[in-house]
């Protein structure tokens, strides 16, 4: 019997709770936090990645619940979409120490779950919040240079090959970059209305 999209989904977390391979399993164990696998829409047409949880996310065990999530919900709004209707994960799924960035040894150890994630979803749009999650994204799939500045990489369209199908990858900065002053929700709302041209066309 094959397994719907939910249900691999479901199977993947549980596995990834269970085992201590991943660097930052052990200290979520001890810490009594959560897993941050993802959550939404199993079979969406849009999965947002974000780099690593933070404080928020591993006490609740889900994916954008602080302030950036909620602006993330309300730029989503404003272009007609619901939390429920996208899929929302991080490279990184448990929270690094202090809430520094994570090392590229652990991403390179999270990297097989988010691409076993997309693999199950199949979505057509796959929108990397922030450069470091960009350059994850457009890396795994070939897509563009992984060198360039957010500022550079923001809002601009790169359509490749997935195992799956054409999809297309819009990096966007990460909601919580308007939180620090050197970006508006102007700006934040510019990249939305590219994901919104881009549905509208799909």
């Amino acid at each position: 019997m094959i397994e719907n999209p939910g249900e691999r989904l479901r199977s993947l977390a549980l596995r990834m709770e269970r085992q201590l391979e991943t660097p930052l399993a052990e200290q979520r164990r001890q810490n009594e936090k959560h897993l941050v696998f993802g959550a939404g829409d199993p079979a969406a047409e849009v999965v947002f990645v974000g780099e690593a949880p933070g404080r928020r996310e591993a006490e609740s065990g889900e994916p954008f619940v602080g302030a950036a999530g909620k602006l993330l919900e309300a730029l989503l709004s404003e272009i007609g979409l619901e939390r429920g209707a996208v899929y929302i994960t991080n490279v990184v799924k448990d929270r690094p120490p202090g809430n520094r960035r994570p090392r590229v040894g652990e991403i390179e150890s999270y990297k097989p779950y988010l691409i076993r994630q997309l693999d199950i979803i199949q979505p057509e749009i796959i929108v990397p919040l922030g450069l470091v999650a960009s350059k994850v994204v457009l890396e795994m799939f070939a897509a563009g240079p992984g060198s360039h500045t957010m500022g550079a990489l923001h809002g601009h369209i790169f359509e490749c090959d997935a195992a799956w199908g054409e999809i297309r990858i819009l990096p966007m900065y990460h909601p919580a970059a308007s939180f620090y002053g050197s970006l508006s929700k102007a700006d934040l709302q510019e990249d939305f209305k590219v994901l919104q041209d881009i549905l509208g066309g799909v």
